[in-house]
């Protein structure tokens, strides 16, 4: 959830299991984790009403107990971290999501808008959405079409102050305007009737509803906002298959089941998620159902005569792990030095020796079983000779030229993670370059990245949806403000802007394959992994899919025991 979420996607860094135990290869070693970027933590300031109980106090509950981290905001207009989304989209919801499969379909909206059924018009610009009729928000009231113009007006708000809704709404006619203080609504969002809203976006895009999936996009209540502008988050009233049932900082979640659920009631009762001591020692315990597998414990899973090993389960997702630089602070405002520090990291040494093969090596930026992976794709190659030789060529002439180096990622602990301190030594050994780690708090992490504050940091992306645009043109395009190594390339930017209207898939795909080699060529990035989840599960939980991105999915779970 998504900066991968979260960012290690462009999100916050650490363990959460709800889509599946994202990246824990990472997690190990301290870096972040979505779709990208701070967003503001709605710290609660006092507990939500309701208890939870353990599985064995449940008196006959179905409940769900996972390991899980207090989100940054439970506002889906600012939220841009795997944390956060975990729970939003499963308490919130929009006209539209994503299945399993990452397919659109509907939500709040009858049905997904085609030119087939006449809800896109022939040039592709004028989209109509028709509200379901038993789609309510949590204390029953129905979900109307002004609830999502209020709510996509809000998001865009200047005063809400989200750094991701001009992004994922920006394409509808006005919303810029709204966004920069220059109008008062959008223009390209209007009511036709309670039930109908009719959207106009700036050119014909393939992927605009595939953007609507987004917590930015959903739908929240307006009322309870008003009445309660700044704690609204500990008792939100959505339109999901869950609701909140208690926050207890640093302790627990619990979400229950929303019964009346428009889509279908959740098979499980209650989703207790553990903040605190839900590793897997909390697994092999019996106190958790599902648990990540750390770095240390991959042989002893991962080995046919271990017990565990029948509840093991790996899936590849859709993510990215890298370094990136601030292009424009030196030194890595030169290009020759930003390959150097690229061509002097082995990264196929650090996967099989630091991660015991957890992870997929990355070849380019798009990750694999993304629409638009260039399989032949090649990152720039580890050769610490042609790296020594780049270096003396950069304007500073050498290791001796450099100015000081940090690179900081988020986390508090007292030392940086495996990954990172062997990233750092292969610089000393390959380079003779000293660069010191910075470990930032997780709370100004992804602002003081958005500031330009730091040189280089250690993240990751996890896509939000399944299409090039969600990483290249967010993370690349000069403009972007989701551009946080402030990179600008004039043909970089026109292969961009070209593909986002281009309407025959292939040749977008091409366009996107030509900018993502630009883009390696001038590393911005080094590209580290591709995501791949390792995750326990008891065989008594059914249904529980690693999906490759945050998507709703803890209504199809059930706990048979």
């Amino acid at each position: 959830m998504n900066r991968a979420v979260l960012s290690l996607v462009g999100a916050a860094a650490a363990l959460v299991i709800v889509i599946a135990v994202i990246a824990i290869l990472l997690v190990s070693q301290g870096g972040g984790g979505d779709n990208t970027g701070g967003g503001e933590r709605a710290q609660p300031t006092e507990q939500a009403s309701g208890g939870g109980e353990d599985r064995e106090d449940s008196g006959g509950k179905k409940v769900l107990r996972i390991p899980g981290s207090d989100p940054i905001t439970l506002d889906p207009a600012v939220a841009q971290d795997v944390e956060s989304a975990t729970y939003i989209v499963e308490i919130f919801g929009g006209l539209v999501t994503l299945d399993e499969n990452l397919n659109v379909v509907a939500d709040l909206a009858e049905e997904v808008p085609t030119k087939e059924n006449g809800g896109i018009s022939p040039d592709g610009t004028v989209y109509t959405f028709r509200i379901r009729q038993d789609a309510f928000f949590h204390d029953r009231r129905p979900v109307t079409a002004e609830d999502v113009k209020y709510s996509w007006e809000r998001a865009l708000d200047p005063s809400t102050a989200s750094v991701v809704a001009e992004f994922y709404l920006g394409d509808i006619v006005g919303a810029r305007d709204k966004a920069r203080g220059r109008a008062d609504e959008v223009s390209g969002i209007e009511v036709v009737d309670d039930r109908t809203l009719r959207v106009t976006i700036d050119a014909p895009k393939p992927y605009f509803l595939q953007k609507l999936t987004y917590p930015t996009a959903f739908v929240v209540d307006r009322r309870e906002i008003e009445s309660n502008p700044r704690n609204w988050t500990l008792k939100p009233n959505g339109t999901g298959p869950f609701k909140l049932k208690e926050w207890r900082l640093g302790e627990r979640i619990v979400l229950e089941a929303n019964k009346d659920y428009h889509l279908g009631a959740p098979k499980i009762d209650e989703v207790q998620f553990l903040l605190a001591g839900g590793g897997l020692s909390a697994y092999e315990a019996g106190e958790v159902d599902i648990s990540g597998v750390p770095l240390d414990d991959t042989e002893r899973i991962q080995d046919p005569s271990e017990p565990l090993n029948a509840e093991y389960h790996a899936a590849d997702d859709l993510s990215i792990f890298y370094i990136g630089f601030n292009t424009e602070r030196p030194p890595f405002d030169d290009v020759k030095v930003r390959q150097a520090f690229a061509m002097s990291i082995d990264r196929e040494k650090i996967n099989e020796v630091v991660l015991f093969n957890r992870a997929r090596v990355a070849n380019g930026i798009m990750p694999p079983d993304l629409p638009g992976h260039n399989p032949d794709a090649q990152a720039l190659p580890y050769d610490p000779e042609r790296a020594r030789q780049l270096l003396a060529e950069s304007k500073y002439g050498g290791p001796d030229g450099l100015p000081e180096i940090t690179i900081a990622e988020s986390g508090g602990g007292a030392s940086a993670g495996p990954i990172l301190e062997t990233v750092v030594a292969m610089w000393k050994d390959n380079l003779g370059v000293d660069v010191k780690i910075q470990q930032a708090q997780s709370a100004t992490f992804f602002a003081d990245i958005d500031a330009g504050r730091y040189q280089a940091f250690n993240l990751g992306w996890i896509m939000d949806y399944p299409d090039p645009e969600d990483i290249l043109d967010i993370k690349f395009h000069s403009r972007s403000r989701q551009n946080d190594t402030r990179y600008a390339n004039p043909e970089v930017d026109r292969l961009l802007e070209e593909a986002r209207t281009e309407q025959d898939q292939q040749r977008r795909f091409e366009l996107y394959r030509e900018a993502e080699r630009l883009i390696v060529q001038d590393a911005p990035w080094i590209p580290l992994f591709f995501g791949r989840d390792h995750v326990l599960i008891k065989p008594y939980v059914k249904d529980f899919k690693l999906t490759p991105i945050v998507i709703p999915k803890l209504r199809f779970v059930d706990v048979e025991r």
